[in-house]
């Protein structure tokens, strides 16, 4: 997909940020909730000040069934007592499945449709409720987005995570640029304070891996503690001329000078050689595995280095403070020949080339206040966010020569490319923020108000036409949700949360804007390891941004989303576990006044999405270890390839599965299996391209743990 140029003339003039006054607001955000507090206070049971928690407590190497997430609210918070649907994938359950990716690592999640560019693997490409997020730079590291431009987009290492949270629904009141449909945060390792390990080897066909995760207290008193996670990968996916080899380290260490305050410093290096990715012409019965670009000129490589500081201190009398930054550098090389034509051998190829590097900065400090008024309990948060980026990117497009689809000849160094800049430019955008909660917990009740204001600025210099675009404006979000503890263990709420976002590409026009209305029930059976979630919601979108050919963007009216979504995650007994997930999506193009598609399902955006994942573990005996067998089903519904509905892609099924078995103490040995019965597949068609989801692929992985 090739975007226009942005119109890059008629800068406009900065908006100085006004002054802050946190104190006054912090005040301020606490008399607004003092009435419910009041008309609570005689019939409310009295409350406790429950303690300040640093982090998430949960023991993620250990359990698929997280009980608190910082998603939802920024603050360690039980999932149950959150207005809003959120998913936690940990990482007991990454290594379960045996994800590769991050679009692996959330696939079995309710809500969420992956792959649907299928072998296309240049970014991490996903939707939540029907929404979008490939491309849009929304993707969020422990708390703080991790932003891109033009084609400088950085992809995650999933085993560099403790875990990965799904917000679902809209939440700028929180994150300030976000996509109505949700956001997904992922949680990096961090120091423990005991000594642990793990190191493995993952062979396959045209795979090879190793990796290690070791960590331990360096003083006897464990105030100072450290980690350090590396993997080393050369692999291929299951069509031709597809490396997607990778070299990751990061390390971490944790200094606890006293129990109230934790100082963290990450520093990560992320390496990936891989491919854009591979496109068949549409209806020539072409083999899906078939490479129609040139070997020579065909990589997305990628380095990212980054490094980030997180800091916590508990003040005492409810009153705490944590601040995490991370700064990070990426460089991408990108070079791609596609577009060959099935009739014409002799018909010439399209060439692209993207050549950039990017520096970002982002900051978010937060102040966190518990207190009792009258017999409600009070947690506000007072916070401020600061990110920038820059990108200095180079693009050219060309043609080459062109290829026989029924028996490709590669011409290599013999290529004859013909070469234009297509752009140069270095897009700049920074944003401030300032951000206000408050939590009021009543009896059986929660409620929960967030408003966030944003200032933002956009920079954007052309340099092949020597023209500059200046671009700024505040937005201000908001939302309330409302929890009620029908019991300890069942919990029902009802929100309503706004969105906005707005990238490089859309300069000049209006940044998108969402609203969410949500209702939904959680319920965690008491003496059980499980969660069951059920969400009914309705999203609006307007101003989006969508292609109307190959190479043109453009803004259209209205898009809505009307959905249901059903997830169960639960250890039935400690041999039997289970994830299951459905999602509804009745979506619609509301309005668009150019096209006319008004009425019709946005392009690639199923109606139905369905999956389960079950492990029994059967015991050993004697001298046979236990054995842990594994399947998982996902189902995809049809899509449209355009959002003219007139290309229909079919519904698929697709079978994974593992067989784990212990070798000897702290020793397993692993089989995964991905598309198990190699089921050949379209996951979209995209201007007469089919895209092909992965063939089977298989993997073994010994690994010694303590």
């Amino acid at each position: 997909m090739t975007p226009s140029l942005p119109d890059l003339a008629g800068p406009t003039a900065r908006r100085p940020l006004p002054s802050r006054t946190p104190r006054l607001l912090l005040l301020a955000s606490t008399a607004l909730m003092l009435p419910l507090a009041a008309a609570a206070q005689d019939s409310a049971t009295p409350v406790e000040l429950r303690p300040i928690q640093l982090g998430v407590a949960d023991d993620d190497a250990k359990t698929t069934v997280a009980q608190q997430t910082t998603a939802s609210t920024k603050t360690t918070t039980d999932i149950l007592d959150t207005p809003a649907s959120v998913s936690v994938v940990t990482s007991a359950e990454i290594a379960k499945r045996g994800a590769q990716n991050l679009e692996q690592v959330i696939g079995y999640t309710a809500g969420v449709s992956v792959n649907e560019w299928g072998g296309d693997d240049r970014y991490d490409g996903f939707r939540i409720r029907g929404f979008d997020l490939t491309g849009l730079g929304l993707l969020y590291r422990d708390g703080l987005p991790q932003r891109g431009a033009g084609w400088s987009y950085a992809r995650r290492e999933p085993y560099g995570m403790e875990r990965v949270e799904v917000l679902k629904g809209a939440n700028s009141s929180l994150f300030g640029l976000s996509a109505p449909g949700g956001l997904v945060n992922a949680v990096s390792k961090t120091p423990k304070t005991y000594r642990f390990g793990e190191v493995y080897s993952t062979l396959g066909a045209d795979h090879a891996e190793l990796g290690f995760d070791i960590g331990d207290r360096l003083t006897e008193d464990s105030t100072l503690s450290y980690r350090l996670t590396g993997k080393w990968q050369d692999s291929e996916y299951s069509y031709g001329e597809s490396n997607d080899d990778r070299a990751y380290l990061q390390g971490g260490l944790t200094w606890r000078p006293t129990d109230a305050t934790t100082l963290t410093l990450l520093a990560e290096y992320n390496k990936r050689d891989g491919v854009p990715g591979n496109g068949i012409p549409s209806g020539y019965g072409i083999d899906r595995d078939t490479f129609l670009g040139e070997p020579e000129f065909n990589k997305m490589d990628s380095v990212e280095r980054s490094v980030a500081l997180q800091f916590s201190h508990d003040f005492g009398d409810g009153l705490s403070l944590s601040t995490n930054a991370r700064y990070s550098l990426f460089n991408l090389d990108y070079e791609q020949v596609y577009g060959a034509s099935a009739t014409d051998p002799d018909a010439a190829r399209s060439a692209f080339a993207v050549y950039s590097d990017s520096e970002q900065f982002a900051m978010d400090s937060a102040l966190q206040y518990e207190t009792l008024l009258g017999g409600a309990q009070s947690r506000t948060l007072l916070g401020l966010e600061y990110s920038h980026i820059s990108v200095d990117e180079n693009a050219y497009f060309g043609s080459v020569d062109g290829i026989d689809v029924d028996d490709p000849d590669y011409c290599d160094s013999a290529c004859t490319f013909s070469f234009m800049r297509y752009y140069d430019w270095t897009p700049e955008q920074t944003n401030s923020a300032l951000y206000l909660q408050e939590e009021l917990t009543w009896g059986q009740w929660i409620a929960t108000a967030g408003l966030r204001k944003d200032w933002i600025d956009f920079d954007v210099e052309n340099h092949l036409y020597g023209t500059t675009t200046k671009e700024s404006y505040e937005h201000v979000s908001g939302r309330f949700g409302l929890t009620y503890k029908v019991t300890p263990e069942l919990a029902v709420y009802g929100n309503y949360s706004e969105s906005f976002s707005q990238d490089v590409w859309g300069l000049g026009g209006d940044p998108t804007e969402g609203t969410q209305y949500e209702v939904g029930v959680k319920y965690r059976p008491e003496g059980t390891n499980a969660l069951f979630t059920a969400a009914l919601f309705d999203l609006t979108q307007t101003n989006v941004s969508t292609a109307v050919s190959q190479t043109e963007y453009r803004q259209i009216g209205e898009i809505g989303v009307r959905g249901l979504e059903l997830e169960a995650k639960l250890d039935v007994t400690e041999r039997f576990g289970l994830l299951a997930s459905y999602s509804y999506w009745d979506a619609e193009i509301r309005e668009d006044g150019i096209v006319g598609n008004e009425g019709n399902r946005p392009a690639r955006t199923p109606e139905h999405l369905a999956s389960v994942w079950a492990d029994y573990t059967i015991p050993g005996s004697g001298a046979r270890g236990d054995i842990d067998l594994g399947a998982g089903i996902r189902y995809v519904g049809s899509t449209w390839g355009d959002d003219a509905n007139t290309v229909e892609n079919d519904a698929y099924t697709l079978v994974d599965a593992s067989i784990g078995y212990a070798l000897a103490d702290n020793v397993d040995l692993n089989l995964n299996v991905s598309n198990l019965f190699d089921e050949d597949y379209v996951t979209t068609t995209y201007y007469g391209t089919d895209y092909y989801g992965d063939g089977r692929t298989v993997t073994a992985t010994l690994k010694y743990s303590w």
